[in-house]
């Protein structure tokens, strides 16, 4: 009897891992990623904000009143330029359309304005024309950047996110001119804020950036280590993926862009977050730590484009990539398609805090355009 019920016992405990190892794969099949998923992830979200947003010259208020061309709503429109590649919805398209005719194609500020914040507008109003060769479309960004060459001043971008927000500008107006002088200037301008602005805000030690003079040491974060702040890492990885994509093969400045953003993606690897976010604070996860969506995103938009343009290992880059889409769109994605942990606007971890699944930013377009960018390149990642 005995050995019948150790025999009996034993078949049951087979049984029951062979359940559990099924049961296991299953879910793990769950689980992979598919280009239809992350599809769908990024319909539900931009769905979301164009059934909210759906007078697109309306303007934003949070303490006060502000134009909705202005750099929140602008990257936003990056983002949906980007998932126009992949899902042809016109839409889309006449929504980015409607946006650049309630703002006569013009910038906050007008046609002097220094400011990178008010120049990001012109990305889109570039990628339309493009489109659809409209005269109107192109002519006061180009007239705007022309202005900032014309007067020799290189030293405009004090703010790493101001890189994102202006260069890419420079980087498409040299294409569609063919004329030197866009890369020329944009590379001295990139070169400003890398080695001079504040003695230079790129850090070749840790690969990453302070986001201004103010973050340059001797300031610290509470542990001691330098402060890399994650959106503002992200906006820099975001503008030389969209200069890299654009500028010719023997631009002069290409192999320096590509090597700061190798660089860059190398040192973000061994500081993911065991749950596929990354921190607020790069180096410091005790600085307000915890899951935060937009650095998160422009992260995973860098990488996935390193990927599907064959300039990173996918054996190294694509599990993280995987780790942080599917944290993302599993902790961050509410089922209306709002975006959960999302840092407001600022410029350190301490801004726009506290971040949580249901916190509210004061702008939440960036965040998306973040997520647009970042979810449109791992589309491709899986449908190669």
């Amino acid at each position: 009897m005995k050995i019948f019920n150790t025999y009996t016992t034993t078949l049951l405990i087979a049984f029951f891992l062979s359940a559990c190892s099924s049961t296991k794969k299953v879910v793990e099949q769950k689980q992979e990623l598919t280009a239809v998923d992350v599809l769908q992830s990024l319909q539900l979200t931009n769905r979301y904000f164009m059934n909210k947003w759906t007078d697109t010259g309306k303007p934003i208020y949070t303490n006060r009143w502000r134009p909705s061309n202005i750099w929140t709503r602008a990257v936003y429109y990056e983002g949906l330029m980007a998932l126009y590649q992949i899902d042809k919805n016109n839409e889309y398209y006449n929504y980015a359309v409607d946006w650049g005719n309630k703002h006569d194609w013009g910038m906050r500020n007008g046609l002097e304005t220094r400011n990178a914040d008010d120049q990001a507008c012109g990305q889109t109003y570039l990628d339309l024309y493009e489109i659809e060769a409209k005269p109107e479309r192109i002519q006061k960004i180009k007239a705007n950047i022309d202005y900032i060459i014309k007067s020799g001043k290189v030293d405009d971008w004090t703010w790493i996110d101001a890189i994102q927000m202006a260069m890419p500008i420079y980087a498409k107006l040299g294409v569609m001119t063919k004329d030197q002088t866009y890369f020329d200037c944009m590379y001295k301008m990139y070169h400003h804020s890398k080695t001079q602005e504040g003695g230079g805000l790129y850090n070749k030690a840790d690969k990453l950036w302070w986001r201004d003079k103010d973050f340059v040491p001797p300031y610290k974060e509470p542990n001691g280590e330098d402060c890399y702040w994650s959106r503002g890492n992200g906006w820099v990885v975001a503008a030389l993926v969209r200069v890299l994509s654009l500028i010719p093969e023997n631009e002069a400045h290409r192999a320096e862009y590509m090597s700061d953003y190798k660089a860059m993606m190398e040192a973000l690897v061994p500081i993911q977050r065991p749950d596929g976010f990354w921190n607020v604070s790069l180096h410091d996860p005790t600085n307000f730590g915890g899951r935060e969506t937009s650095g998160t995103a422009l992260f995973v938009y860098g990488m996935a484009w390193g990927i599907n343009n064959g300039f990173l290992d996918a054996k190294i880059y694509r599990p993280v990539v995987e780790k942080a889409w599917k944290a993302m769109v599993t902790e961050a994605v509410h089922p209306s398609g709002f975006l959960g942990y999302l840092q407001g606007t600022g410029k350190e971890p301490k801004d726009g805090q506290p971040v949580s699944f249901s916190s509210q930013p004061d702008f939440e377009d960036y965040g998306l355009g973040c997520f647009l960018l970042g979810g449109t390149e791992v589309y491709k990642m899986l449908s190669r």
